[in-house]
């Protein structure tokens, strides 16, 4: 049997199917709000049908999810074309990871996914670096503890700032220019963005660095992942993969507590 885990985020949605401990597939879709229970169900199920897989071999279904407005109709989804209920990554989730968070409830679904992944793949202390709508870096202590961490502007974002505030500047692809020094108002902002990030990221790496210790380990993950680590001083392993194994992996920690409910019920 396979479980379907979906990692909700603010612009981008990303599902897999792991058939025990191995992803067999994944995909990346753009988030839609807008968009219904049936269109979920039926957008979900055709991508299984490109890739060979039957909608009834699905036997749990695990969501991490930062847009509340999705999580009603994922539900309904998850009811009418699996059959199944999804399990949320809620404050009730039982995850395996103390967090020292000063309020608990403002930690992201999917951080607190990628710490308990990050910690089981690779150890502690570490820091976790997602490239999305925003750029976080989260910590985790030597004893798999969520201590905190750091969020900053993603690069679509600062792009598209740049664009609404700034008159004549266009929109621009983003992508690592051939030269720092632009000599175009296209190649000065892709400068920009790119630098900018790569800078981020190593600055904030050293302070968080030297509060954690030396043998602090670093993952990156998220969409801009590959194209901004290639340029860092730290290049940190890219686990694209890594939100998606930190579901499956509290999945697992969750079944004695989900058998045993549905044995009562």
């Amino acid at each position: 049997m396979k479980l379907l885990v979906i990692d909700v985020g603010n612009t981008n949605t990303v599902l897999g199917v792991f058939q025990g401990k191995t992803l067999k597939a994944q995909w990346r879709l753009t988030t839609k709000r807008a968009q219904t229970a049936d269109e979920y169900g039926i957008l979900i199920r055709n991508l299984f049908h490109l890739d060979g897989i039957e909608a009834s071999d699905i036997s749990g279904i695990m969501i991490a999810s930062v847009v509340p407005p999705l999580n009603a109709l994922l539900e309904e989804m998850a009811q009418k074309y699996f059959h199944l209920e999804a399990l949320f990554l809620s404050p009730g989730t039982r995850t395996g990871i103390a967090i020292h968070y000063d309020n608990p409830l403002e930690v992201g679904a999917d951080r607190i996914a990628n710490s308990v992944a990050a910690f089981e793949k690779y150890g502690g202390p570490c820091i976790i670096v997602d490239f999305g709508t925003a750029i976080t870096f989260d910590a985790v202590s030597e004893k798999g503890e969520y201590l905190g961490g750091v969020i900053a502007p993603g690069i679509g974002i600062a792009s598209e700032a740049l664009f609404q505030h700034a008159a004549r500047l266009p929109r621009v692809e983003i992508r690592e220019p051939q030269r720092v020094i632009g000599t175009s108002t296209v190649s000065s902002m892709q400068s920009g963005l790119f630098y900018g990030a790569v800078g981020l990221m190593d600055g904030i790496l050293d302070r968080l660095s030297a509060e954690l210790g030396s043998k602090t380990k670093v993952v990156a993950t998220g969409g801009q992942a590959s194209l901004v680590t290639a340029a860092s001083k730290y290049k940190p392993p890219v686990d694209s993969s890594l939100t998606l194994e930190g579901l499956r992996i509290i999945y697992e920690r969750n079944l004695p507590r989900a058998r045993q409910r549905k044995e009562h019920e």
